[in-house]
């Protein structure tokens, strides 16, 4: 990594976890950040399928429960800029690794903690996962089609939006007055509160009655037709999304969809449009829809596997995936400079 990249300089004491801390650590890591990894002894990644979200940090195997580990550990932190743990709270402070701790060593240290329901409240000491911190946040129960329950949407909102992302946001933000200062800050990342934070318009929604608590009935939840997903006839996806009248016009006019039938402003009209588009969509495979819609702002894209995202033209032009084959695996982003 260049001197000059934005976290150049920067040293972050990663305590081994899963989800969400890895995810923040390769953030900071792919802005330039210096990540030193303590991983468990004994419980080393296999070599053979390298994670790469453990991407861009060297790593030492510790055993914390044995005091020269942690001796080794605090030496590490008091070097820091900023320490990442993702343990229950209480359990780094049995393991004498603490933040008053560490902070006796290194008062500008910036300590990061992301946990699923934060350090306090009344579910703190609770086990859960992603799907559960989303449920409590409202966000969950707005993803779903009418008349279905709530859709997990996989464990990318609260893992990794509202936890990872935002643990690395907070580091961030800390270590600037840390520097000027010399004093750091315990910073207190809750997946719970980032999921919460991330569906602000959607409680801005609902509270100014812009959305309506039955799913699939809404904009953006499938309620819709000109804002979802449809079947091709190779049993493949398309998604469309012309949410501006210009877009929905250009749509239209690739479509063909002629008559006064098509005011998507009635929502009587709803279901006889869906059938309708169900219908189109099923009379062509999806490569044809992508020809016929190429150049277009109709506000279409296929709807790609795994395997099939780092192979678009346009992730390619961009080097949006670095590596091919099973190594294949999203870049670094943001971009700057």
């Amino acid at each position: 990594m260049p001197m000059t990249a934005p976290l150049a300089g920067v040293r972050i004491v990663e305590f081994a976890g899963m989800g969400p801390g890895p995810f923040a650590a390769m953030l900071l890591a792919d802005l330039g950040a210096e990540i030193i990894r303590i991983d468990r002894a004994g419980e080393r990644p296999p070599s053979w399928a390298p994670n790469p979200a453990l991407r861009g940090r060297r790593s030492i195997a510790l055993d914390l429960k044995d005091a020269r580990g942690t001796a080794i550990a605090l030496d590490l932190v008091a070097r820091a800029d900023a320490l990442i743990e993702g343990y229950r709270p209480g359990v780094m402070e049995k393991r004498g690794l603490g933040p008053e701790v560490c902070m006796g060593r290194q008062p500008a240290l910036v300590y990061g903690r992301i946990t699923g329901w934060g350090q306090t409240g009344p579910l703190a000491e609770r086990a859960g996962h992603d799907l559960n911190y989303v449920a409590l946040t409202g966000a969950l129960h707005a993803i779903g089609r009418h008349g279905q329950p709530p859709a997990p949407p996989l464990n990318i909102l609260g893992d990794y939006a509202g936890g990872g992302a935002y643990l690395a946001l907070g580091l961030v933000a800390a270590i600037l007055p840390a520097r000027s200062t010399g004093k750091g800050q315990v910073v207190d990342a809750a997946m719970v509160d980032g999921a919460a934070s991330l569906a602000t318009t959607l409680h801005w929604m609902s509270r100014t009655g812009r959305w309506s608590e039955e799913r699939g009935t809404n904009a953006f939840d499938s309620g819709d037709p000109f804002y979802d997903v449809y079947a091709t006839a190779d049993d493949r996806y398309i998604s469309i999304a012309p949410i501006e009248p210009q877009f929905y016009s250009e749509l239209r006019r690739v479509l063909g969809l002629d008559g006064p039938e098509w005011d998507r402003r009635s929502r009587a009209d709803r279901p006889r449009q869906r059938a309708a588009l169900q219908a189109i969509f099923r009379g062509k495979t999806r490569d044809e829809w992508e020809r016929l819609f190429e150049g277009s702002d109709a506000c279409f894209a296929p709807v790609l596997t795994p395997q099939e995202a780092p192979l678009h033209p346009h992730n390619v032009a961009r080097g949006t995936f670095i590596g091919d084959g099973v190594q294949a695996r999203p870049g670094p982003a943001p971009r700057l400079g």
